[in-house]
C-alpha cells in the first residue's frame, strides 16, 4: 500500500512539474509550497484512509492555504490533477484528504507524510521526494520513500526515478518508479573516513555547511560532499553512494519536523547504517508533529557513526 500511495503522488508531482507553470505560493512560514504538495497530499491521504479508516495522519500540508480566495487557480489546478489520476472529483472531497493529515497529537499508530519534501528543489527541477512512514509505539515500521529524480544508479539517468522501502526488521529495498527494477540494497562497507562521502543541504538555512566542512577536514575526508534536497540523502547513504548525512542545527535554534526524517531514517537503518541526533540519541516519534527531544540529524552507514559524532562534539563545543 505505502509504495502504490508515493507511486502515485510522484505521477501527480511529475505531471505538475511538466508544466511550465507550478502555481506555488508562500505559506505563514515563507516556505513554497505547490500544486504538487497538495495534490500529493491528497492522494496518499485518500490511499490510507481507504486501507486504514482508524489511522492518523501527522503531515506537512493542511486545505486553509489552498481554499483562500487568492489561491483560487491552485485549488483548480489540485482538483484537477487529482482527477487525472482518480477520475472526476470535486473540490471538497480533495480538501478532506487534505485535511486528513491533519493530525497534531502522538497516538499508538499513526502515519507520517512529507507530500514534497524538498519542495525548493521541485521548483529547480532537482531532487525531492515523496515520503511516508509508518510509526508504531513511537517505533518506525514502515517506510516508503519515492525519489522522481534520483535513478537506481547514481549519477546515471536522473529522469527515471527510484522508490526506497523498508519494513522494520526486513531489511531495505530499492525500486524504480516505472516497476521494471529492484534490488535489496545496503550502506557501504567503508570504515576509514579518509575513503568516506557526505551529503548535505543544497539550502543551509537549516544546517551548519562550514561545520560539515570543518567535520571533513578533521577526519581527512578530501572528496566534495554530495549537495541534494530532501530525504533523497538518506536514499544515497542507504545504497552506498555515501557514507554520512549531517543536518547540523545546534546553533541554529531549529527543530526537525517529523516528515522531514521518518521514512528516510528507517530506509537507513534496514539498510544496515545508524542515524542519531548530534548527541548519539535516537530519533524520538513520541512527541506529535516534531522531534522535540533531539538536536540535529547524523545519518551514517554505521562503521563511521561513532566517530563522526566524537568529532562533531569537540567542533560544536569549541564554536
Amino acid at each position: 500500500m505505502a509504495i502504490a500511495a508515493v507511486r502515485e503522488a510522484s505521477l501527480l508531482c511529475r505531471s505538475v512539474q511538466s508544466k511550465s507553470n507550478t502555481d506555488s505560493f508562500e505559506k505563514d512560514d515563507r516556505s513554497p509550497v505547490t500544486v504538487a504538495d497538495f495534490g500529493s497530499q491528497a492522494i496518499i491521504c485518500r490511499v490510507i484512509g481507504d486501507a486504514f479508516p482508524d489511522d492518523p495522519v501527522i503531515a506537512e500540508e493542511d486545505a486553509t492555504a489552498l481554499q483562500d480566495p487568492a489561491n483560487r487557480l491552485a485549488l483548480e489546478r489540485v482538483v484537477a490533477e487529482v482527477s487525472g489520476l482518480r477520475g472526476d472529483v470535486v473540490e471538497s472531497d480533495v480538501c478532506t484528504w487534505i485535511n486528513r493529515g491533519n493530525g497534531n497529537k502522538y497516538s499508538r499508530r499513526f502515519w507520517t507524510l512529507d507530500p514534497i519534501d524538498g519542495t525548493k528543489g521541485f521548483l529547480r527541477d532537482d531532487q525531492y521526494a515523496v515520503a511516508l512512514a509508518l510509526i508504531v509505539d513511537g517505533e518506525l515500521s514502515v517506510a516508503a520513500l519515492a525519489c522522481p529524480k534520483l535513478d537506481f544508479t547514481f549519477g546515471a539517468d536522473m529522469s527515471a526515478g527510484s522508490i526506497y522501502a523498508a519494513v522494520k526488521g526486513e531489511g531495505a529495498w530499492c525500486y524504480e518508479i516505472d516497476g521494471t527494477r529492484s534490488a535489496r540494497i545496503h550502506v557501504s562497507e567503508t570504515s576509514d573516513p579518509v575513503g568516506a562521502r557526505f551529503c548535505e543541504s543544497v539550502e543551509s538555512a537549516h544546517s551548519s555547511h562550514s561545520d560539515s566542512a570543518e567535520l571533513a577536514k578533521r577526519l581527512g575526508i578530501v572528496r566534495d560532499p554530495i549537495r541534494l534536497d530532501s530525504q533523497a540523502k538518506y536514499a544515497v547513504v542507504a545504497r552506498g553512494d555515501a557514507e554520512i548525512y549531517l543536518r547540523l542545527t545546534k546553533h541554529t535554534g531549529y527543530v526537525e519536523q517529523i516528515w522531514d526524517h521518518a521514512a528516510g531514517a528507517l530506509v537507513v537503518g534496514e539498510a544496515g547504517g545508524r542515524v542519531t541526533d548530534l548527541n548519539g540519541r535516537p530519533l524520538d516519534f513520541r512527541h506529535g508533529p516534531r522531534l522535540d527531544q533531539n538536536i540535529g540529524i547524523v545519518a551514517t552507514n554505521g562503521l563511521l557513526h561513532d566517530e563522526v559524532l566524537a568529532t562533531l562534539a569537540n567542533i560544536l563545543i569549541s564554536d
